[in-house]
């Protein structure tokens, strides 16, 4: 059979893709994952499933989340707005500066309309994503700006929900089905995909190819060449299947590398996950909570400004300097006046706990010496400035300790003390191919390569050392549906 276009992967960009396509008017569209329909739909399954968008006035969110003056009174008037320029600031904060200048205005520009189009034509059902970014201040939940929203049933629902969509839209599904190249006509367009299935090798044909199936982040040996030594043992949050093969087809046909192809979002996690993602805990073993505590390495050290920012700005970046750190090992330690803070999945797995901080201490495999010299002296430091407030940057810092702690500083004194021992846990790669604004990918000699189209987690620049929480998903949306409608189009 001749496709009208053949979409390779199967997660959130993916279906973006191939609903879009399906919408302007692609009558034969195929999603060929890799998985098993068991293990299927990528990262997206294991996602929080939170989506950063623009919007102007509080009304803007009601399509979304209805209810939530009812269930929280008052969430008109404390949520903070989050236009434009906000997520600018944020993301180019984060990034350096060095988020793709295109690419990002128009991540930014279509984010509040595709969010729309989840929820009307993708069928999406969204809830405020009170447990990872809700703050209980006194009898209020505060909100941050930008990221509040995702959707119900996290990422297993929006995972499901593309499938259903899809399957409603007469778009057809293969799995156990490996695409092993891309296939060009002598023209040079991009012509299909050979595949290996359940019934051998075969050349599917199709008028246009959309690739959507993530990055590098599951191969040790990319991770190792890209990233560094230290990524060759990291634990995968997500899915196990995503190798890079959509990237090396691409580069094979000479697509062009973009963005930060040593960077990538890495996650503090649990130090006893499994080192690959398991379906039934998605993302449960996050330990993101770290601002309103310490983190000691093994050598009984704080070696990063914990609260420098709020944590989904700096989430991404600090599972990757766990990861450097001796053992790629480090403990998150609180005292009892934060507990009420810490996100519920902290609860997924036991911390060591005493009522002394020189007995949590000695049951960390740490320098216990350095380790409470090292606590020491942030109590003796603590406390400068404030009052403490966790909805906001509260400027409670230390001084006089290298590496400061920015704000939320507050002494550890009141028992019982806990810790969690963390580790970090990569999620997907920063770097990627060069599209145009169509989505169209570019080759090395800076023209667009007919026929083929990229979304998701392979198209690089947006990127660079970080990212903010809920820009991946957006992304993916975003350039998926862009994606899908010109190669329906092409």
């Amino acid at each position: 059979m001749d496709y009208d276009v053949i979409v390779v992967g199967a997660g959130n960009a993916a279906f973006a893709a191939a609903v879009s396509a399906r919408e302007n008017g692609a009558k034969r569209v195929v999603v060929i994952e890799k998985a098993s329909k068991k293990q299927r739909g990528g990262n997206t399954f294991f996602s929080g499933a939170i989506f950063r968008f623009v919007f102007n006035k509080v009304e803007d969110l009601d399509r979304f989340v209805p209810a939530a003056e009812d269930e929280y009174p008052g969430f008109h008037a404390e949520v903070p707005l989050y236009p434009k320029a906000a997520f600018k600031e944020d993301l180019m904060r984060v990034t350096d500066g060095k988020s793709d200048p295109v690419l990002s205005e128009i991540l930014m520009d279509e984010s509040y309309d595709t969010t729309c189009w989840l929820q009307d034509v993708g069928k999406m059902e969204f809830e405020l994503a009170k447990s990872v970014m809700g703050i209980k201040v006194g009898n209020k939940i505060k909100w941050p700006r930008g990221a509040i929203v995702r959707t119900v049933h996290e990422g297993v629902g929006l995972s499901n929900t593309w499938f259903k969509t899809a399957e409603a839209m007469c778009i057809e599904i293969r799995y156990d089905t490996h695409v092993l190249e891309l296939t060009q006509s002598g023209a040079g367009r991009i012509s299909g995909v050979v595949v290996r299935g359940p019934d051998g090798v075969a050349t599917l044909p199709a008028r246009a190819v959309v690739l959507a199936c993530g990055g590098f982040e599951t191969n040790p040996a990319w991770r190792t060449r890209y990233l560094g030594q230290e990524w060759a043992h990291a634990k995968v949050r997500g899915s196990n299947f995503n190798y890079g093969d959509g990237l090396k087809m691409a580069l094979d046909l000479g697509a062009m590398p973009w963005g930060h192809w040593g960077g990538c979002h890495a996650t503090p996690i649990v130090a006893e996950a499994p080192d690959y993602g398991v379906r039934n805990m998605t993302d449960k073993t996050n330990r993101l909570s770290y601002p309103y505590g310490v983190m000691i390495n093994v050598e009984g050290r704080r070696w990063v400004d914990e609260a420098v920012d709020f944590q989904s700005f700096t989430y991404a970046k600090y599972g990757g300097l766990i990861l450097k750190q001796q053992k790629s090992m480090v403990y998150q330690i609180f005292d009892s006046k934060v507990m009420h803070l810490l996100e519920p999945r902290y609860s997924t797995s036991e911390p060591l706990k005493s009522d002394t901080l020189e007995g949590l201490v000695k049951q960390l495999k740490i320098d216990h010496v350095q380790a409470m010299k090292t606590l020491d002296e942030y109590n003796a430091a603590c406390a400068r400035g404030g009052p403490f407030n966790p909805a906001v940057l509260d400027g409670l810092h230390t001084e006089g300790i290298s590496p400061p702690k920015s704000n939320w500083a507050q002494k550890l004194d009141q028992p019982p003390f806990v810790s969690w021992g963390v580790t970090g846990g990569i999620t997907f790669t920063f770097g990627g191919i060069k599209i145009t604004e169509d989505a169209q990918v570019v080759s090395t000699g800076w023209k667009p390569m007919d026929g083929l189209y990229a979304c998701g987690e392979m198209v690089g620049g947006l990127f660079h050392y970080n990212y903010p929480l809920g820009t991946g998903l957006m992304s993916g949306a975003v350039f998926g549906r862009i994606a899908g409608r010109a190669a329906a189009r092409a």
